[in-house]
């Protein structure tokens, strides 16, 4: 089996920011994860990613925020998805006056 794409996004927030989200399903974990999705979820403000969320392999989960790069703890795509949302609340929040 493939690698199926189970969802591709991209969602336009202003002129100046937007987020693309892309979500597969692989035959096996990749090394580092242990389920059997891979992903990439990424934040863009003024043509910087401020914010993302992935799993290559050798690295398994984690999260970049700003210039912090840590572990994410993976458990389901929708949880993931919400997870995102909520730290581009908080990114939005935090950076609206800079």
């Amino acid at each position: 089996m493939k690698a199926e794409e189970l969802f591709r996004r991209r969602i336009v927030y202003s002129e100046s920011s937007f987020a693309e989200l892309v979500l597969w399903r692989v035959p096996k974990p990749l090394v580092g994860s242990n389920h059997s999705c891979k992903y990439r979820l990424a934040y863009i403000v003024q043509g910087e990613c401020v914010l993302r969320f992935d799993n290559e392999t050798g690295k398994g989960d984690h999260r970049h925020f700003g210039g912090k790069e840590g572990h994410y703890a993976f458990f389901t795509p929708e949880k993931l998805i919400a997870d995102f949302q909520r730290d581009i609340a908080r990114w939005n929040n935090e950076n609206r006056h800079a």
